[in-house]
């Protein structure tokens, strides 16, 4: 095996702007893939990280409903129902809706209104880098995310402007919770959300629902179904893959990420093996010599095979440093990429499997040499 290696090395590294080639092919493939998988899995995360964040063991919301944005409403009084049965502690409600925020200057811009009883510990806003939660309850409060300063005019706590032609206060500032639509979120009570999205008072957009800690979730759930109508009951991990379903492929994002991905597996492995073929066919006569000296056929691919590893070992480290320069470089922005230890073990495999089948090309110009071509030069 360290002959192999040895030789393997040195037919790759022989012509090293060929090599420079392979790496180059390999770290553009590598790259691509991971930020498109990586904008998949961020994407993903981005479209339920209201779901992720609610305290909630069921969601009861208007049949129908495609995702957590769906501004679709339910009446209230189903609040009366669901909490008359056995097991059910809370049922919170929660409402959201686009609306227009008027900055100081006259500018506006358009933002997502979330708002839920607070009090109750509903759809809460978290990481919260300046005021408190308490502080929302106050009249005009709100909380926004610092991220969003420049673009809703504001500077802190204590900024005002409008939503809605209703005048409103910055109480509280958040880090990090961004909108993958990018348009602002702004939490409030339930009461000024509904005013501020023309959300008539005797209806929401979700029920949040909270169980005694030892109350049947399917039993629950099944009498949640059969007293209220035209509703459907979700746990929230169904209420997550609807989302993520409907926005990633739903929509068509999903495609344009996984086509992006497989336009990088191609360019990668047609570059590889175009460069291991090269590197093959300028090396027959010594591939020819080891023949005629007695070498079998699965020495001789054994060769071929580690020029493969050597060139995706060396192309997915670089490749990895480069992601994960990129990764920290959308940590803020408002679609970061996301890789997980899971997507870096695929990727790695996917880049043997690349390089492994690229080699084919060689292996088989390989099989076609005659031992007795070196005796002719």
């Amino acid at each position: 095996m360290p002959l192999v290696f040895t030789l393997a090395f040195r037919n790759l590294f022989h012509d090293r702007l060929r090599f420079i080639a392979t790496v180059i092919g390999i770290v553009f493939s590598i790259v691509l893939v991971t930020v498109q998988m990586g904008l998949y899995l961020g994407f993903g995360r981005m479209v339920t990280t209201m779901i992720d964040h609610a305290s909630a063991d069921l969601w009861v919301m208007p049949r129908g409903t495609k995702c957590f944005e769906d501004p679709s409403l339910l009446n209230t009084r189903e609040r009366y129902r669901a909490l008359a049965i056995n097991g059910v502690a809370e049922a919170i409600p929660v409402v959201i809706g686009f609306a227009d925020w008027r900055m100081p200057g006259g500018a506006m811009t358009p933002v997502f209104v979330i708002g839920s009883d607070l009090r109750a510990g509903g759809l809460q806003p978290w990481d919260l880098v300046e005021g408190r939660i308490e502080a929302l309850s106050s009249p005009k409060a709100i909380a926004v995310d610092r991220s969003y300063f420049d673009r809703l005019g504001v500077s802190g706590i204590g900024a005002t402007a409008e939503i809605r032609q209703q005048p409103v206060r910055v109480a509280a500032v958040t880090n990090g919770i961004r909108s993958f639509t990018t348009t602002p979120f702004v939490f409030m009570d339930v009461d000024r959300a509904r005013a501020h999205t023309g959300v008539p008072s005797g209806k929401a957009t979700y029920l949040i629902i909270r169980l005694n800690s030892d109350a049947n979730l399917d039993h629950v759930r099944r009498q949640l179904m059969s007293d209220i109508t035209d509703v459907e009951v979700l746990s929230p991990a169904e209420f997550r893959e609807r989302s993520r379903t409907f926005w990633l492929f739903g929509t068509g994002a999903g495609a344009a990420l996984f086509a992006g991905a497989l336009l990088g597996v191609i360019v990668g492995t047609v570059v590889v093996a175009q460069t291991l073929y090269a590197s093959t066919k300028e090396h027959l006569n010594e591939f020819a010599t080891l023949r005629a000296m007695g070498s079998s056929r699965r020495y001789i691919y054994n060769v071929i095979v580690w020029q493969a590893l050597l060139s995706a070992v060396i192309g997915f480290s670089i490749a990895a440093l480069v992601s994960d320069v990129v990764v920290r470089l959308t940590a803020a922005t408002a679609l970061p990429i996301v890789i997980t230890p899971g997507l870096i073990g695929g990727l790695f495999l996917l880049t043997i499997v690349m390089c492994i089948g690229s080699s084919i090309a060689a292996i088989v110009q390989v099989t076609r040499i005659d031992p007795a071509m070196v005796f002719t030069r």
